[in-house]
């Protein structure tokens, strides 16, 4: 059986999404972010954890949701549609 180790989060400029990704350590990832240069004020987990594959997934169709309602456009920092 899979494990569920792997984290669903979005970076928020404000109420604003400006990421979606997945991460088996929040706080390293938090980090990356903020030391690559993305403007963020929180990080937010979603849910709970999942195994890697389910996190893939929701990322694909979280992105995939924000476009719909954002005219096309991904957030911000996200460079492509699968999040990878």
């Amino acid at each position: 059986m899979a494990k569920k180790d792997t984290y669903k989060y979005e970076l928020h400029d404000g109420h604003k999404t400006v990421y979606v990704g997945t991460t088996k350590d929040p706080e390293r990832r938090k980090a990356e972010h903020r030391a690559d240069g993305k403007d963020f004020t929180n990080m937010t987990i979603i849910g709970r954890p999942s195994t890697a594959e389910g996190a893939g997934k929701w990322e694909e169709e979280r992105i995939d949701t924000y476009k719909r309602n954002h005219g096309g456009d991904r957030p911000k920092y996200n460079q492509n549609d699968s999040g990878k």
